[in-house]
């Protein structure tokens, strides 16, 4: 099987996905110590500061529309329903996620919003495709 726009998209995602959960670890370690980061984490722990708190918001919204994604991906690659729409769909949630994190690390209001819904009509694309 060869790697479809749709296929190279998530395995963009997937990337990307790392990136946020190395991101988010780097710069909490570097609020509380390589120490803490090797240790057993036990007891209490102090909020994260903001740059860490986004960059894990970031992630953890991320991972809320992962597995869908990664669903509608793969149903419309067996289903054979892939074409225009499932491309754009795919793009348009890999770049949508994709701005989200800088512009959510930074703490851009509305138009943090406005990005993440192009990455849920990517999605949302993705999975009308798999009903025409």
């Amino acid at each position: 099987m060869d790697m479809t726009p749709e296929f190279i998209a998530l395995a963009a995602t997937l990337v990307l996905a790392l990136v946020q959960i190395l991101a988010a670890g780097a710069v909490r370690t570097s609020e509380l110590g390589a120490k803490w980061n090797a240790g057993p984490r036990d007891g209490e722990v102090p909020p994260p500061g903001k740059l860490a708190g986004r960059l894990k918001r970031a992630q953890d919204n991320l991972f809320e529309t992962l597995p869908l994604f990664i669903a509608a991906v793969l149903m419309a690659e067996v289903a054979g329903k892939t074409g225009e729409l499932t491309a754009m769909g795919a793009h348009l949630y890999f770049f949508g996620r994709l701005v989200y994190v800088p512009i959510y690390a930074l703490g851009i209001p509305y138009l943090r919003s406005a990005v993440w819904g192009v990455a849920a009509v990517g999605l949302i694309l993705i999975i009308a495709a798999l009903f025409v």
